[in-house]
């Protein structure tokens, strides 16, 4: 037998939209579950029975905007916390990118229930992503998520000499952490102080600790890609939304 799962969960598992979302649209009466309007909060179903969303729910959905900044050393990328400012801070009219060509006009409302979609470390800068949209959540910082994110990474290396090629090859595969192999990452010379990280996975300060494991101290850390998106000429400290036509 096929256990019956929570209507909400099996949203987001299809797909439609974030749990949180899901409660929401079943509260107002938005969810059919084969035909049936489903309004109850808590309701089951079965993975063989066919869910559809009114269309309303979608209209929602296509308002809901998403945003890139370009986060800078000092901001936290979520909840403010030990006197840090979060990024979500610097989304104001001011500090939009000129060259931004979206055509999107800003309105506070858009600061509701924006989530940062991953995590970027207080002294590291570059692109961060926040989203009314529970799916691009979902999809960049999901178990199963398969958009790399790529880092530039300015190094000094604390041993004499330079790094072995061995140690180099450790950091693209072979390095462990809390207890766990880590995924395999692409790691290579920019130049001869800065390497370029790609990564498939996020565990908190992964790469300054990574680094650290064969001898490398990071002095600097600046994310330039999220899957296809990249920061590009976004200056420092502005954001600007994500274009209708970019995926990630």
């Amino acid at each position: 037998m096929t256990e019956p799962l929570r209507l909400s969960r099996r949203m987001s598992e299809l797909g439609l939209c974030s749990r949180r979302e899901a409660d929401e649209w079943i509260a107002r009466g938005w969810v059919r579950v084969d035909g049936k309007v489903v309004s109850e909060l808590g309701s089951k179903v079965l993975p063989t029975q066919r869910i559809t969303v009114e269309r309303q729910a979608a209209a929602e959905q296509s308002k809901r905007v998403t945003i890139l900044i370009n986060k800078p050393v000092g901001y936290v990328s979520g909840q403010a916390e030990d006197g840090y400012t979060p990024a979500i801070a610097l989304i104001k009219p001011e500090n939009r990118w000129a060259d931004d060509p979206a055509p999107e006009q800003f309105h506070p409302t858009q600061l509701r229930s924006l989530v940062p979609c991953g995590r970027l470390d207080i002294d590291s800068v570059g692109l961060l992503v926040l989203s009314q949209d529970g799916r691009i959540a979902k999809h960049l910082i999901g178990e199963t998520t398969s958009v790399d994110k790529e880092y530039l990474v300015r190094v000094q290396y604390t041993k004499p000499g330079k790094l072995p090629d061995s140690d180099l090859k450790k950091l693209n595969h072979g390095l462990w952490m809390d207890g766990k192999p880590l995924l395999p990452a692409k790691v290579r010379w920019q130049n001869e102080d800065q390497l370029s990280f790609t990564l498939r996975e996020g565990k908190k300060r992964q790469i300054r600790r990574m680094c650290d494991m064969v001898g490398l101290k990071v002095v600097g850390l600046k994310r330039v890609r999220i899957g296809k998106v990249k920061l590009g000429n976004l200056p420092e400290g502005q954001w600007r939304y994500l274009g209708a036509d970019e995926v990630f």
